[in-house]
């Protein structure tokens, strides 16, 4: 099971082609900034000094007005110089722009990102209607191939941003907006919701599992099978999680069709749960099961009091799916 990567997430360290000229273009700016500030601090500093050792003080004790000349050169100086340094960032800014806009080669595969409040709906695509198939806030690539994304949202506008491996996206209701990222090492790198968009904004993250191809490959073949048919005791937990659950979540290869939540047919293949909130764990799914509200509020689970009985039965059948 992979684990989530920890946070904060680093936007100047870089694992890709495309957050790789992102990153150079964010340490340039840094630099450039810190210099910009350190020569105005200097020169303040040099001004002051020098200006006050010249001023003769009358016998009134007041220092006389003087208007010394060779002030407008330095005037001139600055604003050229500053011109130069804006001029410079911004056709450099432009020139990463544009040459991050276009993957490199043909991308491995296209996945679809639906941003809800407050979780993400990865839909791996294909032309091939029974390759299509759905997962929720953990999304698996391959390493050393671009991925296409094609990003909207089902409610109010998100922004997609996995800083180690490309730029911010936004999802804006109505509108499919789409980009690339590739990763070229294994890893799992976390990524978060970057525009505000609701009580939850704050636990709106996500992971991205890059894989060898081999592992992606083996991995994808997985999330296809729908979900292994229930015996014995885990009968009654399928038929509860139908009856409480199956009209939002949906478990491929049972009655639970719902499209409202995530899909949960591999739900035990995640490293996380709640969008990246807890560690995927048998307390955690218990907890969240029993009251989602306290562990999230405002999300848009209910909290059903389900009886102690039902709710082991219907977590033991949620753990059952791998």
């Amino acid at each position: 099971m992979p684990t989530p990567a920890s946070p904060p997430m680093n936007y100047l360290q870089a694992f890709g082609d495309k957050a790789e000229a992102i990153a150079l273009l964010t340490w340039a700016m840094l630099v450039l900034s810190i210099a910009v500030v350190a020569i105005i601090a200097l020169l303040t500093a040099a001004g002051v000094a020098l200006r006050r050792s010249k001023l003769a003080v009358e016998d009134t004790g007041r220092a006389p007005i003087q208007r010394p000349s060779g002030g407008l050169s330095w005037i001139t100086v600055g604003v050229a110089i500053s011109t130069l340094a804006l001029v410079g960032s911004m056709a450099w800014n432009a020139y990463t722009m544009a040459a991050i806009n276009r993957p490199p080669r043909a991308p491995a595969l296209t996945i679809e990102v639906i941003g809800h409040q407050w979780w993400w709906q990865f839909r791996y695509l294909s032309d091939d209607p029974t390759q299509i198939f759905d997962t929720a806030n953990e999304a698996h690539i391959p390493t050393g191939a671009p991925v296409r994304i094609l990003v909207r949202s089902e409610d109010v506008i998100h922004s997609f941003w996995i800083p180690a491996l490309g730029d911010k996206l936004d999802l804006i209701p109505g509108q499919t907006n789409a980009s690339w990222f590739e990763a070229n090492r294994p890893g799992a790198y976390r990524g978060q919701c970057a525009e505000y968009c609701g009580r939850q904004h704050a636990h709106m993250a996500l992971t991205v599992v890059a894989q060898t191809p081999e592992a992606f490959q083996a991995w994808r073949a997985a999330q296809l099978r729908p979900a292994q048919r229930a015996t014995g005791d885990l009968e009654t937990g399928e038929a509860l999680f139908g009856a409480r659950c199956g009209a939002c979540h949906t478990v491929r290869g049972t009655l639970a069709g719902g499209v409202f939540g995530p899909d949960l047919t591999h739900l035990m293949s995640r490293g996380a749960i709640a969008a990246d909130t807890l560690q995927n764990t048998t307390a955690t799914l218990t907890g969240w099961i029993a009251d989602p509200q306290r562990i999230k509020p405002g999300a848009k689970m209910p909290t059903l009091e389900l009886p102690g009985t039902e709710l082991t039965k219907i977590r033991s059948y949620l753990q059952s799916l791998k």
